[in-house]
């Protein structure tokens, strides 16, 4: 992790994100003046499932992956976060510790905002607070819509739902599949790696996926749709 000073040329001198437009001068500046502007490379956590959180993440540019530590040998991967997303709002609202662990799947530029700065001008800019609280819901609908295809979809569901879902990724990145190795996809899946790779083989058989090195081309997707659709 390298902090980014003002006299960098890497340095954003302004809070142009759309979710930051609805600030007051003033406000905007109390943002400025708690935020830190860091540079996260490849392999390194943005946040970590435990740690102590002080401050909330702004992603400005890059990709990282959010998800559950498990055991120590296996993880549940949650979502790909995009530039514009905000991590750890819990932290706003009185939680105390990061509860999943994010690490860069590219090299990610970050806003690292103070938690009571974001906290304060909730309480007094109404419509910035609104835009929070529904960003901080979507997050929540993702966790259970996570959990209940974990709990209620069978294997190939899941990896058909996976697949779908980082296929739709490819708007913001084009190489998406070939920055995930099969362990990333069996971990969105909630499966084993060995039996991630001898579904791929099946969906690749059954023409509905095309495998290319680390690429998959969905040449189906509707007959993957209904496979995770029917679970």
């Amino acid at each position: 992790m390298k902090t980014i000073l003002e006299d960098d040329h890497d340095f954003i001198c302004d809070i142009q994100a759309p979710c930051f437009q609805n600030l007051t001068k003033e406000e905007a500046e109390i943002v400025r003046a708690g935020k830190t502007q860091v540079i996260f490379r490849k392999g390194e956590n943005l946040t970590k499932q435990g740690a102590f959180a002080s401050y909330v993440l702004f992603l400005v540019t890059g990709l990282a992956k959010q998800y559950l530590e498990g055991d120590g040998t296996r993880n549940y991967n949650l979502k790909i976060i995009l530039p514009g997303e905000f991590l750890s709002l819990s932290s706003v609202f009185n939680d105390n510790t990061f509860r999943y662990s994010t690490v860069a799947i590219t090299e990610c530029r970050a806003f690292l905002i103070e938690k009571d700065a974001i906290a304060g001008i909730i309480k007094q800019n109404g419509m910035f607070g609104f835009n929070i609280i529904r960003r901080f819901c979507e997050q929540n609908t993702n966790l259970f819509s996570t959990i209940g295809t974990l709990v209620n979809k069978q294997m190939n569901g899941r990896l058909a739902e996976t697949l779908i879902y980082i296929d739709s990724l490819r708007t913001q990145c084009e190489d998406i599949f070939q920055l995930l190795s099969r362990k990333d996809i069996a971990e969105f899946a909630g499966i084993s790696t060995e039996n991630t790779v001898k579904l791929l083989k099946t969906f690749e058989k059954d023409r509905m996926i095309e495998l290319k090195d680390k690429d998959i081309i969905l040449t189906q997707p509707k007959l993957l749709e209904e496979i995770s659709r029917k679970g």
